[in-house]
């Protein structure tokens, strides 16, 4: 079946970096976009990134433009997000998401942030 497991959440002062990492397993990494998605308390989830299946194009939301980047491995079946210039309110819990189509879609469980000093 499919799994997605995050990592590399954890605590961060304002300014510092972060790099997440979603593992996949149970389908073709390499045919399908992947998505990092977040959600703060109180609101709700939020598209932070996309990336296509060869890794060619990648889109990002203005809230994190020039700040995070999206990369994937195919040959090692992961997704990354390193995220810099962190800011308080990208404090959330960051899900990676398998893009299947409109209909279908995998989540990871979740890995936490929190950007605090």
């Amino acid at each position: 079946q499919v799994q997605l497991v995050e990592s590399g959440g954890g605590l961060v002062q304002p300014g510092g970096s972060l790099r997440l990492s979603c593992l996949a397993s149970g389908y073709t990494f390499s045919s399908y976009p992947m998505r990092w998605y977040r959600q703060a308390p109180g609101k709700e989830r939020e598209l932070v990134a996309t990336i296509i299946s060869t890794g060619g194009i990648t889109n990002y939301a203005d809230s994190v433009k020039g700040r995070f980047t999206i990369s994937r491995d195919n040959a090692k079946n992961t997704v990354y997000l390193q995220m810099t210039s962190l800011k308080p309110e990208d404090t959330a819990v960051y899900y990676c998401y398998a893009y299947f189509s409109r209909a279908l879609g995998y989540w990871g469980q979740g890995t936490q942030v929190t950007v605090s000093s």
